[in-house]
């Protein structure tokens, strides 16, 4: 095998191989530093129009708005308006709000799409797993039996089915509907 490049997890410096294939996305860099207000993407939307920033609906303190990097199809994201890390930092009034959104995206998920399930939490601060963790944000990722079939599992890929633009479309109805 003389003048041939090992296979990668030969070569030096390189780590242990194991069964994940690696996507390197250096671009999202901005959005993960997004430490103060200044940069920040979720007080950066609400200055957008609804379908640019993939705005869902908007309340009085918080607004639903799409993930960019949805875990499932309709991953929905209920942020305030005020640029705050922890929980804990919300008023009374934006915790309600928060809540009363969260409440409205699983019932138009649920009319929209058919969900049969929810995961709905927030991972507060970096060491929770926050991706922005200067400012909070609560997650609603629909759920349906079987949706972790053989891409994410084996192919280590998540499927898709609509564009981010059109599930916001189809999203925006259906709140209004329920």
């Amino acid at each position: 095998m003389t003048g041939q490049t090992p296979p990668p997890q030969e070569q030096e410096g390189v780590g242990i191989a194991d069964a994940f294939a690696r996507l390197y996305t250096p671009h999202r860099m901005a959005y993960i530093k997004g430490k103060g207000k200044e940069g920040c993407p979720f007080c950066a939307i609400p200055a957008m129009a609804d379908e640019d920033g993939l705005v869902v609906a908007r309340g009085r303190l918080a607004y639903a708005v799409l993930n960019l990097y949805p875990y499932n199809a309709g991953h929905l994201m209920l942020v305030p308006f005020r640029h705050v890390p922890g929980y804990d930092d919300l008023t009374a009034a934006e915790a309600a709000e928060v809540a009363d959104l969260t409440q409205r995206a699983i019932r138009a998920l649920r009319h929209a799409t058919g969900a049969q399930g929810f995961n709905v939490g927030m991972n507060l601060g970096t060491v929770g797993g926050a991706g922005i963790a200067a400012h909070l944000h609560q997650h609603v990722v629909p759920r349906w039996g079987g949706d972790t079939n053989f891409m994410p599992v084996v192919g280590h890929t998540r499927v898709l089915p609509q564009l981010l633009a059109d599930t916001r479309a189809l999203l925006a109805v259906a709140w209004a509907e329920v």
